[in-house]
């Protein structure tokens, strides 16, 4: 296996070693990046000299005796709406073309103190939304890899960086994960700050990750969920060892699981059904199905009712005054929301609370539950980046999430199963994957 096939729990624990060096494993992305970039398209600003030169101070570093944490020496791709002070940080908007940040953001400088290179700059779309910028799916590059955080999924999957950290508002790192057939994370919202980051809508707005193993996501979820009094939404203790759940011991005893169907259905293509009755079926009995209805009729709704209040209210003024440098698909994005009153905004907002106290019900029964990940394979055509509805729920709940690459669809193209857990129940989602990953058709 080429060096930049390997999971990031294993390049940790072979440089830490001493069987690799960081400046041989960042090597091997540089070269896989310069051999399929005009292909993929997953990158912003990428440098490989300025990689280089961090994984050779990593090496130095662990040759004095220094080993800055879980990271050290692997790399990491960071989507481009989160500041760093060494590449620029431009959203996917030419309006920020050059933007040089002073500081890094949390994320980034969290990363860099658990010793990891900070590999490049992911694409994203226009300001985190939905007008791509030509990133392709590495299983089909006539298919979208999904968006907002096309470059993080993209990178991941065609083995170019072992991990990356892209953003959620609506769907924008679990249906990357499943088109792209990645691991994708989105923790409990407020578990990793955004200080440093743009920002689309303050209620809704999560980072996230992605990685090519179950572990991977559980050792960059210990670095990045900490504390940070600077960003107000934070929860006081967000970490929740999750490295640890992945050490425990293995156990055959299966999690209790529902398969929840709900208002995404109506969006799904019609292979779904039975790929997912299928895989139901596999599990031998361990699931019960549960139909969310009633006040979930309306939460895709409310959904868009707060994230399009909050375009408004955070880049209105730009694509007013700057009409001519945002395209026009964005600047409709951002215009839905200028009419929107305070009463619905509001009216959303106590919505997506009644929702959480009728889920945190329902995970009085179950330890996770599982649905599709997205409403099938990724669609064909590059300007569009898919339907984010069967995330949206969970963002306007702020609930944990991840998606396991484990089905396909008719055209062999890869299919999450997404897994949902109660808010600021990470670790007993991660031992409900943990079984479930175990457990492929």
């Amino acid at each position: 296996m080429a060096l930049n096939e390997i999971t990031a729990c294993a390049a940790a624990t072979a440089v830490r070693e001493g069987s690799i060096t960081s400046e041989a494993l960042v090597e091997a992305c540089v070269e896989r990046i310069s051999a399929r970039e005009k292909v993929v398209h997953a990158w912003v600003d990428f440098d490989g000299d300025h990689a280089l030169a961090q994984a050779r101070a990593a090496d130095l570093a662990l040759a004095r005796g220094e080993d800055c944490g879980l990271l050290h020496g692997v790399p990491v791709g960071l989507k481009d709406i989160i500041d760093t002070f060494d590449l620029p940080t431009q959203s996917g908007s030419r309006l920020f073309s050059g933007r040089r940040p002073a500081q890094d953001g949390a994320s980034a400088a969290m990363l860099r103190e658990a010793g990891a290179v900070i590999l490049g700059k992911s694409v994203t779309t226009e300001f985190a939304l939905t007008h791509a910028r030509g990133t392709t799916n590495p299983h089909d590059p006539t298919r979208t890899p999904g968006g907002s955080s096309s470059g993080s999924a993209a990178a991941v999957a065609d083995f170019m960086v072992p991990l990356a950290v892209g953003s959620q508002t609506g769907g924008s790192v679990i249906r990357p994960a499943s088109f792209c057939g990645t691991y994708g994370y989105k923790p409990t919202y407020g578990s990793i700050s955004r200080r440093g980051v743009l920002i689309l809508s303050r209620y809704l707005d999560h980072l996230g990750l992605y990685g090519r193993a179950l572990a991977d996501l559980a050792v960059i979820g210990d670095v990045l969920m900490r504390h940070d009094p600077n960003d107000f939404d934070m929860r006081f203790r967000p970490g929740c060892a999750l490295t640890e759940v992945m050490d425990e011991p293995k156990t055959d005893k299966p999690p209790k699981v529902a398969f929840v169907k709900g208002p995404a259905w109506a969006h799904a293509e019609d292979h779904m059904p039975p790929v997912f009755d299928a895989y139901v079926e596999s599990l031998g009995g361990i699931v019960q199905e549960v139909e969310l209805g009633g006040i979930f009729d309306h939460a895709l709704d409310a959904q868009a009712t707060i994230m399009n209040a909050s375009l408004w209210a955070n880049l209105g003024a730009l694509s007013e005054q700057h009409p001519e440098a945002i395209e026009d698909e964005t600047r409709a994005r951002i215009a839905a929301g200028r009419d929107i009153r305070a009463a619905e905004y509001i009216r959303a907002t106590e919505l997506a609370d009644f929702l959480g106290r009728a889920l945190a019900g329902l995970f009085e029964n179950y330890d996770a539950l599982i649905t599709a990940a997205a409403p099938g394979e990724a669609p064909k055509g590059l300007d569009r980046t898919g339907d984010a509805a069967f995330q949206r729920i969970w963002t306007l709940t702020g609930l944990p999430t991840l998606t396991l690459p484990l089905l396909q669809g008719p055209n062999a193209l890869p299919i999450g199963v997404q897994l949902i857990g109660p808010k600021g129940g990470d670790a007993n989602l991660f031992r409900a994957a943990r079984w479930l990953d175990r457990a492929v058709c």
